[in-house]
């Protein structure tokens, strides 16, 4: 069983950073990721980053390029989701997840999804303007 833990949410500031950590167990396999979602009220889900374990090959949704970096230490199942610049439109819930079996799901438009299974419970990131 794959089990997934965040941590590192709080409250900032407009334009400052916050590094989330997402911890993972029973994750393996070379098609393996691991990602962030995040779901603010009243909206949606979306998903926001994600790598791959076996290449570092990274995913962003447009919101968040250039502003957020995601990374991984594979030796620990671990990820990190360093976020700066933040905007109050950034506040949500934040959630990690992983899949042993990624399969993106890319678009004409170039945006991408991602189903994984396994999901942590959430940390709660609020940016005040």
């Amino acid at each position: 069983e794959v089990q997934v833990v965040e941590s590192g949410g709080g409250l900032v500031q407009a334009g400052e950073s916050l590094r989330l950590l997402c911890e993972t167990s029973g994750l393996t396999g070379d098609g393996s990721a691991i990602g962030w979602f995040r779901q603010a009220p009243g909206k949606v889900r979306e998903a926001i980053s994600c790598i791959r374990t076996s290449d570092d090959t990274t995913y962003y949704t447009d919101s968040v390029k250039g502003r957020f970096t995601i990374s991984s230490d594979n030796a620990k199942n671990t990820v990190y989701l360093q976020m700066n610049s933040l905007k109050p439109e950034d506040t949500a819930v934040y959630y990690c997840a992983a899949d042993p079996d990624f399969v993106p799901i890319t678009y004409p438009s170039g945006s991408w999804y991602w189903a994984p299974r396994f999901w942590g419970r959430g940390t709660r990131v609020t940016v005040s303007s």
